[in-house]
C-alpha cells in the first residue's frame, strides 16, 4: 500500500495516513471486512516509523472505521463504508436532485420567492447591505457618514464599562433589553420625536427589521389583510407575505399613504405599515389630515398601525416632525413605533427598538427572548451612556448639517455632470434622493450597468409590486464627499447613455435584409 505523503508539510505524517485511509474507506475503495496491512508492513512500505502508523490506526479504530484484534490484524469495519448514493456532493456543487421537497418551510419558501421574483436588486434595495467591497461605493443606500462618527468617545465609554462593570457585562440580559438603555430611549424619543411612553414599553431589538418581524409574528394570522405603502419598504412586505398575510398595496402621493384608498381596498385590514415622517422611498410626509384619518381607522376597526420612523431625525427644513404615535388620539393605543440606530450611529451596531402599547409589553418581551435572547449587553450599555451624556444628540445635530450639505452637493453636481439625463430634486429630509430617468430608459437596466461600473443605485420600480412604478433611481449620499459624488455621477452618466443607445436600437428593430 503506497500513500502519497508530504514529508515536509505542516500536517503530521500520522494524520496524513489516517486521512488517506479514512477517505478510501468512506469512498468504498476499501470494502468492509478488508484486511489492512500490519503496522510493521505499512511502516516499511511508507518509510516511516511503526509508531507513526500505530497513531493512524489507533485514531481510525477509535472512530469506528477499523476493527483490530490481537493476532487477527486490522480490518475495515462493517458499518464504515458509505454507499455511493449517500456520499456528500463534491464541494462547490449543489445536488439539486437529492430531495423532491424544498429544503425550507412554507414561510422560508415564501420569503425566498418574494425576493427571487424581483431579483438580487430588490432584496438589496434599502436593506442596509453594502456591496462586498472595503467601503460603501456611490450611491449605496442606508450607510451613514461613518468617518464623522465620534469613535474615540465610543471607545472611551466602552473601556469605562469594562473597567467598572466587567462581570455584569458577561451576564445574560432581560429579553426586553438593558434597562438603562430602555430608559434612555424613552426619554430621547419623547424629547426628539414626541413619543409618549414609559421605559417598560420599550423593547430593544436587533434593528427595525427585527421589530417588523416580531410584530408580524405576534399580530398576524394567515389570510389577514395588511395595508402596505406602494412603493414601500421591501423587507416589511416580505415579512408580512411570508407569514401568509394578504398584502394590499395602497398608493402613496405627496400627502403619504392614501387612507381612503386603503379603506376601499381592504376595510377590514388587520394592520397598516407606514413611514409617515419621511416615506420610504418617495420622501413624502404624511399630512395631518391623513394621519388623523389613519388613527380614526385604527380606533374604529381595531386595526394596528406599525409606524416605522424612517430617517425622522434627519430633517433639514425646520424641526423634525412629531411622530404619529405622539398625537393625542385614542388610535394611538394601536401603534407599534419602530426606530433604529443603524442610520444615526452605525449599521453594524444592530440595535433598534419597538415602543409598544401596554397591552403588548409581555408578548413582545417574550417574543424577543425567544428570537435570540437579547442583544449584546456591552453595546447596549455603551449606547445608553452615549445617549444619557448628550453625545448622541450632538452627533445627530452634526450629521443633520453634514447631510444637508452633501445633499446640496449631489443636487448641484448632478446639474453639472448629468447633462439633463436625470432629474434630481432636493428633499427636506433623509439620506438619499430620487432621480427620474428619461422616457424609455428602464431603471433596472441602468442599475445593472451601474453595478458593473462599481457604483450602486437602487431602482424605484423594484419597490412597486402591484402598480408599474416610474423609472427612477434612489441615490444615497450621506457617506460621500464631493469627489466621490462627482466620480459616481460621471459613471452614472455613461450608464444612462448606454441604456439610451440600447433602447434606441431596440425600438428601431432589426434592419431589413
Amino acid at each position: 500500500m503506497l500513500l502519497a505523503l508530504d514529508r515536509g508539510g505542516a500536517v503530521p505524517l500520522h494524520r496524513q495516513i489516517y486521512t488517506a485511509l479514512r477517505g478510501a474507506i468512506l469512498d468504498a475503495r476499501f470494502r468492509p471486512g478488508r484486511r489492512l496491512p500490519s503496522t510493521r508492513t505499512l511502516a516499511a512500505d511508507l518509510g516511516v516509523s511503526r509508531t507513526t502508523v500505530l497513531g493512524a490506526y489507533d485514531q481510525l479504530a477509535a472512530e469506528g472505521f477499523i476493527k483490530s484484534r490481537s493476532g487477527g490484524g486490522s480490518r475495515v469495519a462493517e458499518v464504515a463504508a458509505t454507499a455511493p448514493d449517500r456520499r456528500p456532493a463534491p464541494r462547490g456543487r449543489r445536488n439539486v436532485t437529492a430531495f423532491a421537497a424544498p429544503p425550507v418551510s412554507a414561510v422560508g419558501a415564501a420569503t425566498l420567492a418574494f425576493y427571487e421574483r424581483g431579483g438580487n436588486l430588490s432584496s438589496r434595495a434599502d436593506a442596509n447591505v453594502a456591496p462586498s467591497r472595503p467601503g460603501p461605493v456611490p450611491f449605496t443606500l442606508g450607510i451613514p457618514a461613518l468617518g464623522a462618527f465620534p469613535v474615540k468617545t465610543w471607545a472611551r465609554l466602552s473601556a469605562r464599562h469594562w473597567r467598572r462593570s466587567a462581570r455584569n457585562l458577561m451576564l445574560p440580559s432581560d429579553g426586553a433589553g438593558y434597562r438603562p438603555l430602555r430608559e434612555a430611549i424613552a426619554e430621547y424619543t419623547f424629547t426628539a420625536r414626541g413619543v409618549r411612553c414609559q421605559a417598560d414599553q420599550v423593547i430593544v431589538t436587533a434593528g427595525a427589521t427585527q421589530g417588523i418581524a416580531l410584530t408580524a409574528r405576534l399580530l398576524l394570522e394567515p389570510g389577514n389583510e395588511v395595508w402596505m405603502e406602494e412603493p414601500g419598504f421591501a423587507p416589511a412586505r416580505a415579512a408580512f407575505t411570508a407569514l401568509g398575510a394578504r398584502v394590499v398595496s395602497v398608493p402613496v402621493d405627496r400627502d403619504g399613504l392614501d387612507v381612503a384608498q386603503g379603506t376601499r381596498a381592504a376595510p377590514h385590514a388587520r394592520l397598516a405599515f407606514v413611514t409617515p415622517s419621511f416615506q420610504a422611498p418617495t420622501g413624502a410626509v404624511m399630512s395631518l389630515e391623513r394621519r388623523l384619518a389613519l388613527l380614526d381607522w385604527a380606533a374604529a376597526r381595531g386595526g394596528w398601525i406599525v409606524e416605522d420612523d424612517y430617517n425622522g431625525e434627519f430633517r433639514y427644513d425646520g424641526r423634525p416632525l412629531a411622530s404619529l404615535q405622539g398625537l393625542e388620539h385614542r388610535g394611538g393605543e394601536r401603534i407599534i413605533y419602530l426606530g433604529t440606530f443603524s442610520k444615526t450611529v452605525f449599521p453594524a451596531l444592530r440595535l433598534g427598538y419597538a415602543i409598544v402599547p401596554e397591552a403588548l409589553i409581555d408578548a413582545f418581551a417574550v417574543a424577543r427572548l425567544n428570537a435570540d435572547r437579547h442583544s449584546p449587553v456591552l453595546e447596549q450599555a455603551v449606547l445608553a451612556d452615549f445617549i444619557h451624556e448628550g453625545h448622541f444628540a450632538r452627533h445627530v445635530r452634526a450629521m443633520r448639517g453634514l447631510y444637508a450639505e452633501r445633499q446640496r452637493t449631489l443636487v448641484d453636481l448632478a446639474r453639472e455632470e448629468l447633462d439633463g439625463l436625470i432629474r434630481i430634486e432636493a428633499a427636506p429630509a433623509g439620506m438619499r434622493l430620487l432621480g427620474s430617468l428619461p422616457s424609455g430608459v428602464r431603471d433596472l437596466d441602468v442599475a445593472a450597468q451601474a453595478r458593473r461600473r462599481g457604483i450602486d443605485v437602487a431602482p424605484l420600480s423594484q419597490l412597486c409590486v402591484e402598480r408599474p412604478g416610474r423609472n427612477a433611481l434612489l441615490l444615497g449620499y450621506a457617506p460621500f464627499g464631493p469627489a466621490e459624488i462627482r466620480r459616481g455621477l460621471r459613471a452614472l452618466r455613461e450608464c444612462i447613455r448606454e441604456c439610451m443607445a440600447q433602447a434606441g436600437e431596440t425600438s428601431r428593430g432589426p434592419s431589413p435584409s
